[in-house]
């Protein structure tokens, strides 16, 4: 019930979504000056979140900073968490925009850090057709040369909060010893690393796919951009999901 009332949830926390709801009550509600402060309110929210000044600022204070591991020690295992592939007809999958997941694991195994990989990622879909990420990710580690004796596979998760919890069960079947690495997008890394530490999962951070926030101040920062509210979604989605985390706790 948590996920399904999570996936509705998610149209009212985006800004875009603020911005439609403001201006359809100031075309329903029949006071001019109450009307006028809705159009004010939908221009401001436009505005702010269009800004990537003003994402880029959060971004700096919000994602893990990408450390150096240790260069003395090897890891047993690279935990991959899902949603960076998407789902085609057919049963297939394709790389989408977080695919910087994939590149980073298999960097890290060919390059002899770590031994083993474990792709964690069922369907995150309100309606499951039946791709299983993880398993489509399976065989594209394959084509690259990885043999499936070094890759663990966990399925059912559909979210962050069962990544964590079913790949607890999978390391527990394994011989793999922590610390494991914990590879996920930049954004990403806060919330899963409070969601492995209740779960007792020791993991070191290797956050990826940076998406802002490292690049120099330009003048085209205070230009607004369209785009700019991608970036607002998937922050403000991760706050709150911290959010909600810390009251579970």
């Amino acid at each position: 019930m948590f996920f399904f009332l999570s996936k509705i949830f998610e149209f009212f926390i985006y800004p875009l979504s603020w911005v439609l709801i403001l201006m359809v009550l100031a075309l329903l509600v029949k006071k001019i000056g109450l009307r006028r402060k809705l159009f004010i309110a939908a221009l401001a929210v436009l505005v702010i979140f269009s800004n990537p000044f003003l994402l880029n600022q959060f971004v700096q204070r919000w994602d893990i900073r990408k450390q150096a591991l240790n260069p003395a020690q090897k890891y047993s295992c690279a935990i991959v968490l899902g949603g960076f592939s998407s789902e085609m007809k057919k049963d297939s999958g394709y790389f989408n925009w977080s695919a910087d997941r994939f590149i980073q694991a298999l960097k890290l195994y060919t390059t002899g850090k770590v031994s083993h990989i474990l792709v964690t990622g069922g369907n995150g879909n309100l309606l499951d057709r039946g791709f299983k990420e993880a398993d489509w990710v399976e065989k594209e580690l394959m084509a690259f040369k990885v043999p499936d004796s070094c890759i663990l596979i966990e399925d059912k998760s559909r979210n962050t909060l069962e990544n964590a919890a079913f790949t607890k069960v999978v390391l527990g079947r394994s011989d793999l010893r922590p610390p494991y690495v914990l590879v996920t997008s930049a954004f990403h890394m806060r919330r899963s690393l409070a969601i492995f530490g209740k779960q007792h999962i020791p993991v070191v951070p290797y956050p990826c796919n940076f998406i802002g926030g490292i690049g120099n101040i330009t003048a085209g920062d205070f230009v607004p951009d369209g785009g700019t509210f991608g970036g607002w979604n998937t922050y403000i989605k991760e706050l709150i999901g911290s959010l909600v985390n810390k009251l579970r706790s």
